[in-house]
């Protein structure tokens, strides 16, 4: 991509009659990064909100001829740098494309705009007695098209998978051989089944906004659930006891909905700031939920706490109080911006097989007490995917060096335990040398080529995923 001219600005406004550019600093700052800490932000030229496929399109084929790089951004809640602007670039806001276009209750299929928001989704769905599953810890703020940007997961992906296993097919904007810039592509299907030719939805969904603009969605839903779940609390003494209980939940082929972990001083910071009526007089939480009905739920729910006692749970119950259930699983979701009220939070999003959770979490400690960084610990634990988040005092550059070494450290740790540098927040900017690390050289090469395929300008995010670090 050649650096834009000085005239880019004027040519924009020229090209782009119908579209309003956003070019106040102010305002031009405030959506050109996610949430991602110490990331790098490039000065973008001008931002779109867009409101129509028609409108991408335009910017998008302008942009083009102008060279003038476009990033994709929707709520701005990712935590990798994703969405963070390029410098002399257009920021492309689909926030306000934010309709549901429709919901389906004989196919059980919902058709979206991507600035639709994930809860936003959920409660209209739920109108119709169904159920749309992937649930990010930014549930109330992420967009559709953010989560499809990075495969978001969450809670209930442990059961009901992630993001990708609810994109049946979407329409994109994008380049290269599918015609101009500009081009509307239409892939994937309605149906449950479909193999006519390569997976080019499954392709899209999780490459950041590198390969085109996502500018409508077509999703699985599932029948709402019949029944409340059941909810097991277990504490531990340790992070590595609740480790073990994960792992030996796992052998015993237990599957909750959700199978979570919370820190004891995380769970502290939360309640200081929210007073949810929380006690947390123990090292670590888990929190389970069983949705399984009848008495097979029963069942389930007493197997799950009976693990949890055996791997050296301090008690373990199932929770009588929906109240207090409720409380528990709003805390793990607030524990994010609960500790960031502390200063700058580097967060992690590293995944490694069930097995070596225990492990994991004890390759944390110590990488904490190495780099004296203090650690909040916060996970998805039932499927692996364990949240680190590195905590440094304001403007403290040395406190800020010791994170970003803890950071490095635990990206090790985690290929070493044959687990991925990213389960679901995306490669962005900050995670582009743990992907090298992680991948086969020959399968970064094939990324490379797809990029070059597909984008030959490097129009779309340059410089995310598969870009130089």
């Amino acid at each position: 991509m050649t650096t834009t001219s000085p005239g880019t600005l004027e040519a924009l406004t020229r090209r782009l009659p119908d579209s309003t550019l956003i070019t106040d600093d102010d305002v031009l700052a405030s959506v050109s990064s996610d949430e991602a800490e110490w990331a790098e932000v490039g000065r973008a030229v001008a931002a779109v909100r867009a409101r129509s496929t028609a409108e991408v399109q335009q910017v998008v084929a302008v942009c083009a001829e102008l060279r003038v790089p476009v990033v994709t951004r929707g709520a701005g809640t990712g935590l990798s740098g994703g969405a963070n602007a390029v410098e002399g670039g257009l920021v492309l806001d689909l926030s306000k494309m934010d309709r549901v276009l429709e919901i389906d209750e004989d196919d059980l299929v919902a058709v979206v705009e991507p600035g639709v928001v994930n809860d936003d989704l959920k409660a209209a769905v739920a109108e119709h007695g169904l159920w749309y599953p992937p649930d990010p810890a930014s549930s109330p703020w992420s967009t559709i098209g953010g989560n499809v940007a990075t495969n978001a997961g969450g809670l209930c992906c442990l059961k009901y998978g992630v993001t990708r296993d609810y994109v049946l097919g979407l329409q994109a904007v994008v380049g290269g051989p599918a015609g101009e810039y500009g081009t509307a592509v239409r892939m994937g299907r309605r149906t449950t089944k479909g193999v006519a030719g390569y997976d080019l939805t499954g392709l899209v969904v999780g490459s950041e906004g590198t390969l085109g603009v996502v500018t409508e969605v077509t999703l699985r839903l599932r029948p709402a659930p019949a029944a409340a779940p059941r909810t097991v609390v277990g504490a531990f003494g340790s992070l590595v006891a609740a480790g073990e209980a994960v792992a030996l939940a796992t052998r015993r082929k237990l599957t909750p909905l959700a199978l979570e972990l919370l820190d004891g001083p995380t769970l502290r910071v939360v309640e200081e700031w929210k007073h949810l009526g929380i006690e947390a007089d123990a090292a670590a939480l888990l929190l389970a939920k069983i949705d399984t009905p009848g008495a097979s739920g029963e069942e389930e729910a007493t197997a799950m706490a009976a693990a949890f006692r055996e791997a050296g749970a301090l008690w373990a119950e199932q929770s009588s109080d929906d109240a207090e259930a409720e409380a528990l699983f709003a805390a793990r979701r607030l524990a994010y911006p609960a500790m960031e009220r502390l200063g700058p939070v580097l967060t992690e999003d590293i995944c490694v097989p069930r097995s070596q959770v225990p492990g994991m979490l004890a390759d944390i400690e110590a990488i904490s007490l190495r780099h004296g960084v203090q650690i909040g610990s916060i996970a998805h634990a039932g499927d692996g995917n364990l949240h680190p988040c590195m905590i440094s005092p304001p403007d403290d550059e040395a406190a800020r060096a010791a994170a970003i070494a803890a950071f490095d450290d635990i990206l090790e740790a985690a290929i070493a335990r044959r687990g991925t540098v990213t389960g679901e927040h995306g490669v962005g900017l900050l995670k582009r040398a743990g992907m090298r690390a992680e991948l086969d050289p020959g399968a970064q090469a094939m990324q490379r080529a797809i990029k070059q395929a597909l984008d030959p300008l490097d129009l779309f995010n340059p410089g995310k995923v598969v870009g130089e670090p």
